[in-house]
């Protein structure tokens, strides 16, 4: 019988050490003018001119797969709503990006980041003219 109480919490230990961990969360969201090759913002900023491509960056940790999406929005209206299926196991970066050939209005815009349908944190920028 004392085998059996000895061994009953090693199991349950070891069976949540393989799966009762926090699930895939967003810890990091990076906004810059240029991304690194592991998918990392390169040049943070929250200032850009109206011909820079807006590069957000969101930093996961945690191990599953759901969806993950940013909205673009420029004074009040959605210019985007781009989504993404992830899969991941560990630290891991998902990138998006905003472009627009004719360039930028100045103005105040927000780009807000979703996993699952769930707000993981807004970023503001403002496009400035130079």
């Amino acid at each position: 019988m004392r085998q059996l109480t000895v061994r009953l919490p090693i199991l349950v230990l070891l069976g949540c050490l393989a799966g009762c961990g926090p699930g895939l969360h967003v810890t990091t969201i990076q906004l810059g003018r240029s991304l690194n090759a592991d998918n990392t913002v390169g040049n943070h900023t929250t200032t850009f001119a109206p011909s820079d491509t807006v590069y957000v960056s969101v930093a996961t940790a945690g191990a599953g797969s759901g969806t993950m999406g940013v909205r673009w929005i420029y004074e009040g209206r959605v210019m985007g709503e781009p989504k993404k299926q992830v899969s991941y196991r560990g630290i891991a970066m998902t990138e998006f990006h905003l472009q627009n050939a004719g360039g930028f209005p100045p103005g105040d815009y927000t780009v807000e980041v979703f996993l699952d349908g769930q707000s993981a944190g807004t970023r503001p920028f403002r496009v400035d003219q130079r």
